[in-house]
């Protein structure tokens, strides 16, 4: 081979990004197929997926293209949005994310590689990002408590109408009011969950919300249409009657305006989109939630709180961890159990980075450019609707269509959803230029205004647009951090120090049972920031919004393909949301063929625990099917309720492979059993990171399931959200796919409720499974599969030598995860589940999944992306600590002075008095692999109970968890 042919080789190579995403290579899979036992990695895939199930041929996609190909069609496809300037509100807003936020948290893979914080220990900068965002949040409302983010507002607000009914003491009302000045998106997700939940509902004017029997109201503050009112009185009256009272609030206004809290308000929700967040055409975005302490039980999401470590210092933790936040299976009221974990804490960076002050000029910058423009066009004879406001004038006009087009041949974008009405809404982008030409607009040329001069006229006058009982006066944001860094160079290194807390997929593998922890590469990572992408209102006309929908259709035409299904819907923007929405369709299928009365959902004891609770969400009620002690569906158990219950059966809700990591041989069967009995397939998604190329759910027989792209599909976890749950349904199914209120779906879902406040749900990350699938192609997205098995059989073999494996399919291989039983060496030793997870933090290792779906075990999935060189450290370090346990057992060390017991070993603890029955070396060193490459958290084991029960959710002194 001359040596341009081996350039040109080697180019090719280099560009094969299914070489890139795949972590083993040729030598390395010869290695484990060796220890295996297996002949190839085709071979095993044949012993290890049933063959009923086994699709013959590659999925029908595209053929892979190189990263740099790739990024260069996308581009072209970003070209065809169009984005405009845009003032159409409704809780999306311009914003600029600071650079230095821009590059190091939302570009940044030590921050958007991360996993939920479940480990505390390795998780205490992400930790305490978001208990400045509580902070902020709490300040901000001029509430007691706040939860560390839910999806979006809609979703927010839903859960608010839950809270109400909770706590209300009004036990005989099943109405609820809302504002009819409530965001539209808002009120479409919120009626939504009404229906499942069987309350009843009236939209009506604010005022009338006393007149009344409700048990909670939601109002909105400021308006939809940007009116600022005093809501004190009514929220009394609310209350007079039991009622309790939700408050939709813009975070920006609160700025400036009385706290809702203040105003008497029982919870606030909004979204903290407009603190840096870009809008990506509808997320992902964090939805704040505040309340009352008195019902610090009743609030919806996770909660990060204050607790200590074993040198009784302070550390941070999921406060109530082990509810994960109302998944509380056939009892639950929500099944949340994903924040918005990165984009909240790129909030809370804003809020450190502007500080008091910053975000002062900020809010009032905007208002007063509302203010010059509300003076300048009532001069004019166009005098806005509302004389008080934030940032959102409305005009009644007779000539709207004129305008509108006028705007929109100008490159601008009003919200005109009201017949006779455009709304504009100011944000922190707009500049005198902009506000000049929307004088352009509005008044036509020559209008003679000059933005300066009705600034002077403002100043002179005091005008003020605020009413002078609404106007701020409790101080914001007086905690150090927020007062601290507001250089570059101060909040760089702020940023940086809390990173270097946290341990994230940039260290080491992060081998999660049924979490799929793969790479997120840099290139699917990119166009997140193009500002084609990123900058995109979502509800902007269609017609802008064409390279959106181009990548939308693709993407989805190629998730149908690798489902199985015939049609899909993108907006639900969470795994546990996309149940809800799979359920809601079946719902809505039975009662179209008269079956109303079908609502029993079969799940199978080993079910995730938000499946039972979406069931209880729609209204199902759950009846619970035995495993076997194989951990497979028990089929006498199986055929025997759902022959008894044929009646009323609704559907079954499955998880494949099973959460036991195995492929059941029954699957088949089990969905031709539920249909034969008039029942409907829920098959969750989790796994399919162990399915796609290889089976499918519509393959299998499954009607509904839904996808989380932010495990299989290479959207990053985040710390715990963003997420995305698009579902895939059969086509019976597709007429009852959300739709969205102001942005039709589909012709075919026309009027159908929302799950979520944008359309797309956070289409602002699809581009990164998007490019997941462009980038892998048919061939790709098959191997990674493929070798998803390969590895979880390779580490199965190596651990199942020292801890018993404790379920396996035919030939004992697993499929993509495999669970490891801990409890004998409780039994020998004392040292418990808990005990190895934080003793992994010493060898530079995030535990596996612990104690699901079977307690004192660890479920372990290492994903196609890590070479085996990473599965051998691990393994390393798993052995290793086998060994540790053996000198318990054998009371070489003692029960309560051991590394295990002690875990994990911070630099305090080496550079303290060294006391304990075992050297510095094997607590800190304990293999050599861990020395090269240490990661050194910074508390030490963190105290649960402690954090329970002394709830401490807001910032304590700084220089109390300072380093």
């Amino acid at each position: 081979m001359t040596t341009q042919s081996k350039s040109l080789a080697y180019l090719e190579q280099t560009q094969d990004f299914i070489r890139r995403h795949i972590g083993p290579n040729a030598e390395q899979t010869q290695a484990m197929l060796n220890d295996i036992g297996a002949e190839s990695v085709d071979a095993l895939i044949n012993e290890i997926v049933p063959s009923d199930i086994r699709l013959s041929a590659l999925p029908a996609i595209e053929e892979s293209k190189t990263e740099a190909q790739a990024l260069s069609d996308l581009k072209a496809v970003a070209s065809l949005n169009k984005v405009n300037d845009t003032y159409i509100g409704l809780g999306y807003y311009g914003t600029l994310t600071p650079n230095v936020i821009l590059r190091n948290v939302l570009e940044n893979p030590g921050w958007y590689t991360a996993y939920t914080p479940y480990q505390p220990e390795i998780a205490q900068g992400r930790l305490e990002s978001l208990l400045n965002y509580q902070q902020m949040c709490i300040d901000l409302t001029g509430l007691e408590l706040a939860s560390a983010s839910l999806l979006d507002e809609g979703t927010a607000a839903a859960e608010a109408m839950a809270l109400a009914k909770r706590v209300s003491k009004n036990k005989k009302s099943n109405l609820f009011f809302i504002s009819s000045d409530v965001y539209p998106q808002t009120i479409d997700v919120v009626k939504q969950r009404a229906e499942m939940f069987d309350f009843d509902v009236i939209v009506a004017p604010a005022h009338e919300a006393a007149d009344h029997d409700v048990f909670g109201a939601l109002l909105q503050y400021p308006s939809a249409t940007g009116e600022v009112t005093d809501i004190s009185e009514l929220i009394e009256k609310i209350h007079a009657n039991k009622g309790i009272v939700a408050v939709a609030a813009d975070i920006m206004s609160l700025v400036m305006l009385k706290a809702p809290g203040e105003l008497g308000a029982d919870a606030v929700i909004g979204s903290s989109q407009r603190f840096g967040v870009p809008m990506g055409y509808g997320g992902p975005h964090a939805a704040f939630f505040t309340t009352s302490e008195k019902y610090k039980r009743s609030l919806p999401g996770r909660i990060i709180g204050v607790s200590k470590d074993t040198r009784g210092n302070a550390a941070l933790r999921m406060a109530m961890q082990t509810r994960e936040q109302h998944i509380r299976r056939e009892k639950a009221n929500s099944n949340i159990c994903t924040a918005q974990v990165l984009l909240a804490n790129m909030a809370a960076f804003y809020a450190v980075y502007h500080g008091p002050k910053g975000l002062k000029i900020i809010a009032n910058r905007i208002h007063r450019f509302a203010d010059i423009l509300c003076l300048g066009t009532a001069t004019k004879g166009l005098t806005a609707v509302h004389a008080n406001y934030f940032d959102t004038l409305t005009f009644n006009l007779d000539n709207k269509e004129e305008i509108v087009a006028r705007a929109l041949a100008a490159g601008v974008n009003f919200r005109t959803d009201i017949d006779g009405q455009i709304s504009i809404s100011i944000d922190e982008t707009t500049t005198r230029e902009n506000i000049a030409g929307l004088f352009d607009i509005l008044l036509g040329e020559g209008h003679g205004l000059d933005v300066s001069d009705l600034d002077d006229k403002i100043v002179s006058s005091g005008h003020c647009s605020i009413p002078a009982a609404l106007v701020r006066e409790s101080e914001i944001l007086t905690h150090p951090v927020f007062n601290s860094y507001h250089s570059e160079t101060e909040m760089l290194r702020y940023i940086k120090r809390l990173e270097n807390k946290d341990l994230a997929l940039n260290h080491s593998m992060i081998s999660l049972g049924s979490c799929t922890m793969k790479l997120n590469a840099t290139a699917q990572m990119i166009p997140v920031s193009w500002p084609e992408f990123a900058n995109m209102h979502p509800f902007a006309p269609v017609d802008q919004a064409l390279g959106y929908k181009q990548m939308i259709d693709e993407l989805g035409d190629w998730l149908v393909e690798l489902t199985g299904y015939d049609n899909i819907s993108m907006q639900p923007n969470s795994g546990a949301q996309g149940e809800y929405a799979g359920l809601i369709a079946i719902v809505k299928y039975h009662e179209s063929r008269g079956d109303a009365h079908r609502n029993i959902c079969l799940i199978p004891s080993s079910a995730h625990g938000t499946n039972p609770a979406s069931a209880q969400m729609v209204g199902m009620k759950v009846v619970v099917v035995a495993c076997d002690k194989e951990g497979n569906v028990d089929m006498n158990d199986l055929r025997t309720k759902a022959s008894e219950m044929a009646d009323n059966l609704a559907c079954i809700m499955i998880t494949y492979p099973s959460t036991h990591g195995v492929y059941e041989t029954t699957v088949a069967e089990i969905c031709n059993i539920v249909h034969e009995h008039g029942g409907q397939v829920y098959l969750d998604g989790a796994n399919m990171n162990a399915q796609v190329g290889v089976t499918s759910p519509g393959y299998i027989g499954a009607d509904v399931s839904h996808l989380n792209l932010h495990k299989t599909f290479a959207i990053p976890h985040g710390g715990g959200g963003p997420g995305m749950g698009p579902i895939g349904v059969k086509a019976h199914l597709a007429p009852f796919l959300p739709d969205h209120a102001l942005i039709n779906v589909d012709e075919s879902t026309k009027g159908n409720g929302a799950v979520a406040a944008a359309p797309f749900g956070s289409a602002g990350i699809l581009c990164i499974s998007y490019l997941y699938c462009a980038m892998l192609g048919k061939q790709g997205v098959t191997d990674a599969t493929k070798y998803a098995i390969t590895n979880a059989n390779y580490l199965a073999k190596k651990l199942s030598e020292h801890y018993p494996l404790l379920y396996a399919g035919k030939n004992g291989r697993v499929a993509h995860e495999c669970i490891i039983d801990l409890r004998p060496l409780k039994a020998t030793s004392g040292i418990t589940e808990v005990d190895i997870a934080k003793r992994l933090i010493d060898y530079g290792f995030h535990a596996p999944t612990m104690s699901f779906p079977v307690a004192g075990t660890f479920m372990i999935e290492p994903t196609e992306s890590e070479s085996k060189v990473e599965l051998d450290r691990f393994v390393e370090a798993m052995v290793s600590i086998r060994d540790e346990v053996r000198k318990v057992e054998s009371g070489e060390w003692s029960s309560d002075n051991n590394p295990l017991h002690n875990a994990p070993h911070t630099l305090a603890d080496i550079t303290d008095t060294w006391d304990r029955g075992y050297s510095i070396k094997e607590a800190v060193f304990p293999v050599p692999a861990a020395a090269k490459n240490k990661f050194w958290p910074t508390v030490n084991r963190i105290d649960d109970v402690y954090g329970d029960r002394n709830l401490i959710c807001s910032c304590p002194p700084i220089e109390s968890y300072q380093d």
